[in-house]
C-alpha cells in the first residue's frame, strides 16, 4: 500500500474522485486507549454470543473474512489487506459525512469507517457513526456477494439522488447532536439546544427528496434490516449488528415486524431513538428489486421539467443529460417552460461544464464557463425536424453555416440571432452545440442573451433526458461535497482518567501474556473500587483473570451491588458476568 496524506491507500482508494479523499482522514490507531480496546472487547464477545444465534449466517463467517477480531479494534491496514480479496476497501472519516459523499463511496466499493469509538457510557448504542458500528455492523455482511452488490448498487443510485436544503440542515444538525453526545463534559444547554434543533428538522413537513427516500430505504436495509419472514427473522443491519441493546430489542414483541417493500422509502426514523418498527426482507436479492422499482421513477431516469426543477431547489451542483448526449453540470437557477410544462430554456450561475458521456468537453470547463450558462432547448418553429436531427444537408437547406449570420425562432417562441462560429457533433454525427457570436436571445420582452455578454454556446437538444445530483464528469468539479465545519470534539483527559488508563492497559497486558499477577489485580480492584464510582467494565475484567477465591467473591458482590443499585448498568452488568 502506498502512503498518502497521511492514511494507507490501495488501488481501490487511488481510483477515488478528488471530492471524496478530501473527507478522508488517518485512523490513528494509537490513539485508541486502553479503555477502547476493552469496550470494543465486551460488545464484540457479547455481540457474537448472541448474534451467533439470531444474526443472518453471513455475519458470523464474514467475520473472519474481513479480518475483524473480537479482542481488539481493527486497523484499517490490516482490514483491508484481506477486504481486497473481495473487491472492497475501508477508509477512516470524521463521523457523519455529507448523504452523497457516503452513497458514492459505496459506489466505488469502499467502506467508509468513522474511526472513533463509543464512550464506555455509551457502550450499548451511541448515534454517532463510530469503529464498531461501521467495522463490526457492516463490514462482516459484505463477505455476502449478493448483499455487497446491493450495496454497491444502492451506493451508485444514491449518489445520483437530488438533495434538497432541507437535506443539508437535518445532516449538519445530526452531525453535530452525534459529535456533542459522544464528548465529554458538554454543558447541558448546548445539548438540548442541539436536540432540539434535530427534532424541529425531523418534525418539520417537507416533500421528500430522492436523497431523502432512498436514505430511507439504506435505513431500514442496510442499518437496521431483517432477513426472513415477520415470524421467523434473522438481523443483518449494521445499527443491530453493533448495537447489544438494540439487537436483543429487536427480537421482541415490542417491535412491530414489517414486510419490505417500496413502502419504506416513506417511513421517517429517528436515529436518536430505538426503532418501533423493523422491515423484513425474504432474500438479499429482493433488496435488489425494491432499489430497482425506486429508480424508475428517479430524475436520472426520468429527466424533464420536474428533474430540472429539482436542481434548482437543491442549491447545489447537478447536472441535466440532454437527447444529444450533452450533460451541463451546475448550479441551476432558472428555468422556462411552455405551455406543456416542456423545458424551453435553463440557465446556471456561477462555475458550469459541458460533458459527454461523463468526460468534460474541451475548452468547456467551470473556467470558461465561469459566470454560467443558459440555453433555450426544443424544436424550430415551423420545422419538423429538431436541429439535432439534421444531416449536412438538411443544415445547409437552413442555412446552418460556420461564418454565416443566423436568425431562427424556437416553437416556444425564443428567438436567436448570431453570427454561427462553429458546431460540436456528438459521435453518431449528431450536432450538440453551437457557437455564436455577437448574440442576441429574447423572449417576448425579456433578453436572455446579449452581445457584450461574448460567445453564446447554445445548446441542441429537443429536452432533457436525464436529471442527477452532482457532476458529469467528477474532474469538472474538485470541490464538489463541502465538508462540516463541525469537527468532532476530542476529549482533555484528566489525571483520574489517565490512571485509569493506566490499569485498563495493566489488566490487558496480563490477559494478553497470561501472565497473571494476583496481587496487582488485587490492588487495581481496591483502587477502582473506591476512586471510580460506577466503574463496572473494568471489574469484570479483573474477575475474568483472577483464580483467586476471595478476591473473586469481592469482586462478584462489588458488581452485584452495583447492578442492583444501578438500573443502567444492570444489564451490561448481569450480561457481562454471564458470559465470562
Amino acid at each position: 500500500m502506498a502512503q498518502s496524506k497521511g492514511y494507507e491507500s490501495n488501488e481501490l482508494i487511488d481510483r477515488l474522485p478528488p471530492h471524496l479523499k478530501q473527507f478522508i482522514k488517518p485512523q490513528n490507531y494509537d490513539e485508541y486507549t486502553p479503555i477502547n480496546q476493552a469496550v470494543w472487547r465486551y460488545v464484540m464477545r457479547k455481540n457474537v454470543a448472541y448474534l451467533s444465534k439470531h444474526a443472518h449466517e453471513s455475519y458470523i463467517r464474514g467475520l473472519g473474512k474481513t479480518g475483524i477480531k473480537i479482542d481488539e479494534i481493527p486497523s484499517m491496514y490490516g482490514m483491508n489487506r484481506i477486504l481486497k480479496e473481495i473487491g472492497w476497501a475501508a477508509v477512516s472519516v470524521d463521523g457523519f459525512i455529507p448523504p452523497n459523499a457516503f452513497m458514492e463511496f459505496q459506489a466505488y466499493k469502499i467502506l467508509v469507517i468513522a474511526s472513533d469509538i463509543r464512550q464506555l457510557e455509551n457502550i450499548e448504542y451511541t448515534p454517532a457513526p463510530d469503529i464498531i458500528h461501521e467495522a463490526a455492523g457492516h463490514a462482516p455482511i459484505i463477505a455476502n456477494p449478493d448483499y455487497a452488490e446491493y450495496l454497491r448498487r444502492l451506493g451508485e443510485v444514491g449518489a445520483k439522488a437530488i438533495l434538497s436544503k432541507h437535506d443539508i440542515d437535518l445532516y449538519e444538525a445530526v452531525r453535530k447532536l452525534s459529535i456533542l453526545k459522544e464528548a465529554e463534559s458538554v454543558a447541558a444547554d448546548d445539548l438540548r439546544a442541539a436536540e432540539e434543533e434535530v427534532d424541529l428538522l425531523q418534525k418539520k413537513e417537507v416533500e421528500l427528496s430522492e436523497m431523502a427516500k432512498i436514505r430511507n430505504l439504506q435505513w431500514w436495509t442496510v442499518e437496521y434490516g431483517l432477513l426472513g419472514d415477520k415470524n421467523a427473522s434473522k438481523i443483518y443491519g449494521a445499527g443491530l449488528l453493533s448495537s447489544i441493546g438494540e439487537s436483543k430489542w429487536c427480537m421482541s414483541d415490542k417491535v412491530k415486524k414489517i414486510p419490505y417493500s417500496i413502502d419504506a422509502l416513506e417511513q421517517s426514523f429517528d436515529i436518536t431513538q430505538p426503532q418501533p418498527q423493523l422491515y423484513v426482507s425474504p432474500d438479499f436479492s429482493y433488496l435488489m428489486q425494491i432499489l430497482e422499482e425506486f429508480a424508475k421513477g428517479m430524475s436520472l431516469r426520468k429527466g424533464g421539467s420536474r428533474g430540472l426543477q429539482r436542481l434548482i431547489d437543491s442549491q447545489m451542483v447537478g447536472t441535466i443529460e440532454l437527447s444529444t448526449g450533452l450533460q451541463v453540470s451546475g448550479k441551476f437557477s432558472r428555468v422556462l417552460l411552455n405551455e406543456d410544462r416542456e423545458v424551453i430554456f435553463f440557465k446556471t450561475e456561477g462555475p458550469t461544464a459541458l460533458a459527454y458521456r461523463e468526460k468534460e468537453l474541451i475548452g468547456h470547463g467551470i473556467d470558461y464557463h465561469k459566470h454560467g450558462f443558459s440555453s433555450p432547448l426544443g424544436k424550430l418553429k415551423n420545422i419538423n425536424l429538431a436541429i439535432e436531427d439534421m444531416g449536412p444537408v438538411d443544415l445547409k437547406a437552413y442555412n446552418f453555416y460556420d461564418g454565416k449570420w443566423l436568425s431562427f425562432e424556437f416553437e416556444s417562441g425564443i428567438k436567436v440571432k448570431g453570427m454561427n462560429v462553429t458546431g460540436l457533433r456528438n459521435l453518431k454525427g449528431k450536432l450538440m452545440l453551437i457557437q455564436l457570436k455577437d448574440c442576441t436571445v429574447t423572449y417576448k420582452d425579456d433578453v436572455l442573451f446579449k452581445p457584450e455578454y461574448g460567445i453564446f454556446d447554445m445548446v441542441v437538444g429537443k429536452k432533457i433526458v436525464s436529471a442527477f445530483a452532482g457532476a458529469a464528469d467528477f474532474n469538472s468539479f474538485p470541490n464538489l461535497y463541502n465538508v462540516s465545519r463541525t469537527l468532532t470534539i476530542k476529549p482533555e483527559k484528566s489525571d483520574s482518567i489517565l490512571t485509569l488508563e493506566s490499569y485498563y492497559k495493566s489488566i490487558r497486558k496480563m490477559r494478553e501474556t497470561s501472565s497473571k499477577n494476583e496481587s496487582l489485580l488485587k490492588k487495581i480492584f481496591q483502587e477502582v473500587r473506591y476512586n471510580y464510582k460506577n466503574e463496572w467494565l473494568l471489574p469484570l475484567e479483573i474477575l475474568e483473570l483472577t483464580e483467586e477465591p476471595p478476591l473473586n467473591e469481592k469482586i462478584s458482590n462489588y458488581l452485584n451491588e452495583l447492578a442492583s443499585t444501578n438500573s443502567k448498568l444492570k444489564a451490561l452488568i448481569l450480561e457481562g458476568i454471564e458470559m465470562l
